[in-house]
């Protein structure tokens, strides 16, 4: 066992990958730019580790605490399967996170993984919410928003933050980020491309907002987000269908996103409404920690 570097990275996503192939029995969309995005803050010498076996990398898991609540993701190689790995890494996690101040502690694993429920529930963790991934193929070209959409200026990249800050208020378990903290991780990405960032202005105010960027294959749409005065008005089909155009216009046939099963703002209904389906389902663990 040993700590991750951002070296790693290709490695920790083809892991995640075989494992989400077997489990969902398609080609993974996970890549090394996820994990970068996941890692961006993480304190590898702690927080990290890796197993590896002959040259390969059988075992993988990550954690960090957002005020009292610690995060925590691992996976474990299909064929390196029932021999205690994953328990490891569940161990690891939670004496690290509680060590860090965590109070309690978010476990993230597909919804059809049996092994990871079971492993879950015996140590004390009860399902607490469920994440769809969403996805759409651009076999045609997505019709035209009736909303005009700018492209983001760096400028108001302050204004930006406040509306996305703003429109996840409503959202389960948010995590509020002070402008300096998230400018500098946006911009520290190695997919950081702000002409895939869109707007939409009511006069002098950001009204609207997505945050794009490109993945293995996809686009994928990191955050949008509606304020909300101006919800109800089309607002976010229209960054969708712009998003999408400009995603086939680079030469990609398909486009991906996340979203809470449950999101309390109609999100899963409009998604639904411009033609994306879901593709896999996602269950967050959560156990207190005593």
């Amino acid at each position: 066992m040993r700590p991750a570097s951002r070296e790693d990275a290709p490695a920790v996503a083809e892991l995640f990958g075989a494992l989400e192939e077997t489990l969902l029995g398609r080609p993974s969309s996970f890549d090394a730019e996820a994990v970068r995005g996941w890692w961006q803050t993480i304190a590898f010498e702690t927080n990290t580790w890796l197993f590896e076996e002959d040259g390969a990398l059988v075992a993988a898991g990550g954690g960090q605490v957002h005020g009292s609540r610690g995060n925590f993701g691992g996976a474990v190689h299909p064929g390196a399967q029932g021999r205690g790995l994953g328990t490891r890494l569940v161990e690891l996690a939670e004496d690290r996170l509680a060590d860090d101040g965590a109070a309690r502690i978010h476990a993230w694993a597909f919804a059809v993984d049996e092994r990871a429920a079971e492993l879950f529930e015996q140590r004390g963790y009860r399902e607490a919410r469920r994440f769809w991934e969403m996805a759409i193929e651009l076999e045609d070209e997505p019709q035209e928003p009736a909303v005009p959409v700018e492209t983001f200026r760096e400028e108001e990249a302050s204004a930006f933050h406040a509306a996305i800050e703003e429109a996840f208020e409503d959202h389960w378990e948010p995590h509020p980020e002070a402008f300096e903290t998230w400018w500098a991780r946006q911009r520290a990405r190695t997919n950081y491309d702000p002409s895939l960032w869109f707007v939409i202005r009511d006069g002098n105010e950001v009204a609207a907002v997505a945050r794009n960027e490109l993945r293995t294959g996809a686009g994928y749409v990191g955050a949008l987000g509606v304020r909300r005065p101006w919800r109800g008005r089309g607002y976010g089909r229209a960054l969708l269908l712009h998003s999408f155009r400009e995603f086939r216009r680079r030469g990609l046939r398909r486009a991906t996103l996340g979203v809470d099963a449950a999101n309390p703002t109609g999100a899963t209904q409009l998604y639904e409404s411009v033609g994306m389906h879901v593709e896999q389902e996602e269950i967050v663990w959560e156990k207190v920690l005593s």
